[in-house]
């Protein structure tokens, strides 16, 4: 699982960002990727990057505003001339479906793969045997969604040091055991493979919020987060101007993430009107509040570690 941030600005697109869409990819988990939002030119971005297009699953969408969804048209039709003929979806709140299915329709786009939409508000979105996603509305201008990505627990490794101390030679025995089955071994023992799996490893926990003034679902969608996207379009000094434009500014994001309990932090969404140079101060404004901040970058790729067995850090 690892993060790739297609675009980091908000607004318009600038020349060191562009506007928002990030790429969650979970190639080793389920061998797709998840859009989060689809701002313009998102496309363009992806070629600079390892990710693939017909890999893309599922597009969670936080709010309608254009810097958030004037990608998805150009998108979903190159798709289709890049191999992509697996089922997306796309998620969003209510406008999602005509915004889409209009643009297609007047632009004379025809997918060669099919294409669902759901409009969507609080709640479960989607659930599997893998993941739980959740939404809940922020505190925007027009409705705006967060978005809590939760891992279900994966089952425990097999105990292999263990069974070769104990004279269980590797081979097809193994599987079965992994598999927690009884098995009967040549010298008349008979072992159970639940007895050899170590614990579930925790799931892990991703937040991703929308554009957002702080707000108390923001605490509840990031609680305990492995990592939090937070927007941060403002500077500290200039918290007045975030809360008429209901953005969130650098030490507002830091606030969030300190408050929730999470382990990292991403900041996004960064105003036009600061220069790459401004980048370093932007985050130090956030990590003298939280320290594991993160200044989100164009191309920037974050890998989610799992945890490890010993501990749940």
């Amino acid at each position: 699982m690892d993060f790739v941030l297609l675009g980091t600005g908000a607004g318009v697109p600038a020349k060191a960002r562009n506007v928002t869409s990030i790429a969650l990819q979970l190639l080793e988990e389920r061998g797709t990727v998840w859009l989060f939002d689809c701002g313009e030119a998102t496309q363009h971005q992806i070629l600079k990057t390892a990710v693939k297009p017909r890999k893309v699953e599922k597009i969670f969408i936080t709010h309608l505003h254009g810097d958030h969804i004037f990608g998805l048209p150009g998108f979903l039709s190159s798709r289709s001339f890049q191999g992509g003929v697996d089922k997306l979806t796309v998620y969003g709140p209510q406008g999602i479906d005509s915004f889409i299915k209009t643009s297609l329709q007047v632009s004379g786009t025809h997918l060669k793969y099919p294409l669902e939409i759901i409009e969507i508000e609080e709640g479960t979105v989607f659930e599997d045997e893998q993941f739980t996603v959740t939404a809940m509305s922020l505190d925007h201008g027009i409705y705006s969604i967060g978005y809590r990505v939760v891992e279900k627990d994966r089952p425990g490794s097999l105990l292999v040091d263990r069974l070769r101390s104990e004279g269980v030679k590797p081979g097809p025995l193994f599987k079965v055991l992994k598999n927690g089955q009884t098995v009967c071994l040549d010298d008349g023992r008979v072992i159970n493979g639940k007895d050899y799996i170590s614990a579930p490893k925790k799931g892990r926990i991703i937040t991703i919020l929308g554009d957002t003034r702080m707000c108390s679902n923001a605490l509840i969608l990031a609680e305990s987060a492995d990592f939090l996207v937070h927007e941060a379009t403002f500077s500290a000094e200039e918290s007045e101007m975030a809360s008429a434009y209901y953005h969130s500014t650098t030490v507002q994001a830091a606030e969030t993430a300190l408050k929730a309990g999470a382990k990292h932090l991403i900041l996004t969404h960064i105003s036009s009107r600061y220069t790459p140079e401004d980048a370093e101060r932007l985050k130090g404004e956030s990590k003298a509040i939280f320290a594991n901040t993160i200044m989100g970058e164009d191309l920037m790729a974050i890998k989610v570690p799992l945890y490890s067995e010993e501990s749940d850090s």
